[in-house]
């Protein structure tokens, strides 16, 4: 099995996160961290449509109530990575991406 591309999101603050990128659908272990759902605007280059964090992945993308959103505004694939500093870690970076990026699904 090949290793998923990456990629890194930048967050208001400068600081940049790496993310592994993956169809929708994709099921992932039982693990904190963040996570993007995204669509590819051309070739290599992503728009975020929502941007969230988890105590646990695997049950948390299972059926994600902004999935819908997401696939509305274009979402194909979700950006990923683990984050095991605990929820304030998750929830700060999860601040800072989203005041960058003002992804749709989040402003309601």
């Amino acid at each position: 099995m090949t290793e998923a591309p990456t990629i890194m999101w930048a967050g208001l603050s400068g600081k940049e996160y790496k993310y592994w990128i993956y169809p929708l659908g994709t099921s992932f272990k039982e693990e904190p961290g963040n996570y993007v759902f995204a669509k590819e605007s051309r070739p290599n280059y992503w728009s975020p449509c929502y941007m969230g964090q988890a105590a646990n992945l695997n049950r948390r993308l299972g059926d994600h109530e902004k999935e819908a959103c997401a696939k509305r505004n274009g979402a194909t694939h979700i950006h990923v990575h683990l984050t095991p500093g605990g929820e304030t870690v998750r929830r700060t970076e999860e601040r800072d991406l989203i005041l960058k990026w003002k992804p749709p699904c989040n402003e309601n």
